[in-house]
C-alpha cells in the first residue's frame, strides 16, 4: 500500500487512546505510518515509554518536537512550553516533519482538543496550519520539498456516545450546561472499526506505565464497565477536513 499516515499528538500516550487502533491497523496494511509528538523531551520517562508504545502498534520511532507540557515544567527542562511557543516556529518545526514523511493523510484532534487541554487545542491548530503551509514551496524554505497532504481527520467521539457512558463513568447524568467532549453525531464524517486491533490499543496504552500509575489517562476508560470499554477500544471516529485541488483520499470504513 502506498500511503503514509502521520498522527500530530500533544503527549505520549495520546497516540494510542485516541488514534490507536487506527494507527495499528494501517500499519498492518502496509501503510507507512509515524507519529509527531509536540511535548516532553528525549531522555525523560515519558519519551521512553512513548517508544515502547508506538512499536507495539507499528509507527516507528518516536518524533519529538520538545516543547513542554503546559502542565509540568518537567517535560521538558530548559525548553518553553508549546502553548507559549511563537506560532511560526511550531508550524514550521512541524512542515518540516510533514515534508520528510510526505502523509498522504494527517491525524489530530478536534477543536476543542477533544477534551479541552490546552495542549490538545494548540496542537489542532499548529497542524491544520502546518499542513496548509507545507504545501508552499515560498514558505518555510530548508525544511524539504513542498507536500500537501490530500486531508486531515480530526479525532472526536460521538456526542451521543459522551453522554451514554457519562452516568456510568461518573454516576449521574451530565448537567444541562456541562461542557462534553465530542461532537454532534452528524459532524462525525468517518467511523472506524478497530476491534481487531484493540488488543494493541490496550497494550499500548498500558506502555505509558507511568501514566497507569498516576492514574490519568486510563481513569475514564478503567472506570467503564467492561462492554462499555470495549467499545470505546473498538471504535474510532472522526472528522475529515478535505484540501481543494488535492485528490480525494478517504480513511477505510470496513
Amino acid at each position: 500500500m502506498d500511503f503514509g499516515l502521520l498522527a500530530v499528538h500533544a503527549h505520549p500516550d495520546d497516540e494510542a487512546i485516541w488514534t490507536g487502533g487506527t494507527l495499528a491497523r494501517y500499519a498492518d496494511e502496509g501503510a507507512r505510518t509515524a507519529v509527531v509528538t509536540c511535548t516532553w523531551a528525549q531522555g525523560t520517562t515519558r519519551a521512553a515509554e512513548l517508544e515502547g508504545s508506538l512499536s507495539i502498534l507499528g509507527a516507528g520511532r518516536p518524533r519529538l518536537l520538545g516543547y513542554a507540557d503546559a502542565r509540568k515544567a518537567e517535560s521538558a527542562p530548559g525548553a518553553p512550553r508549546f502553548v507559549d511557543v511563537p506560532l511560526d516556529e511550531a508550524v514550521g518545526r512541524l512542515v518540516e516533519h510533514i515534508r520528510q514523511f510526505r502523509p498522504d493523510v494527517v491525524l489530530t484532534y478536534d477543536g476543542f482538543g477533544s477534551y479541552g487541554h490546552p495542549d490538545h487545542v494548540h496542537a489542532h491548530r499548529v497542524t491544520l496550519a502546518a499542513v496548509e503551509a507545507a504545501g508552499y514551496d515560498q514558505l518555510y524554505p530548508g525544511t524539504g520539498e513542498p507536500w500537501r497532504p490530500r486531508a486531515v481527520y480530526l479525532s472526536t467521539i460521538p456526542r451521543s456516545v459522551v453522554t451514554s457512558h457519562w452516568k456510568a463513568v461518573f454516576g449521574s447524568p451530565p448537567a444541562p450546561d456541562q461542557t462534553l467532549p465530542g461532537v454532534p453525531d452528524e459532524q462525525v464524517t468517518t467511523h472506524l472499526d478497530v476491534g481487531r486491533w484493540a488488543e494493541r490499543k490496550w497494550a499500548a496504552m498500558l506502555a505509558h506505565e507511568s501514566e497507569v500509575e498516576r492514574g490519568a489517562s486510563m481513569t475514564l476508560l478503567t472506570a467503564l464497565p467492561e462492554q462499555a470499554r470495549a467499545q470505546m477500544l473498538a471504535n474510532e471516529w472522526y472528522r475529515r477536513v478535505a484540501y481543494t485541488g488535492a485528490p480525494t483520499t478517504t480513511l477505510d470504513t470496513r
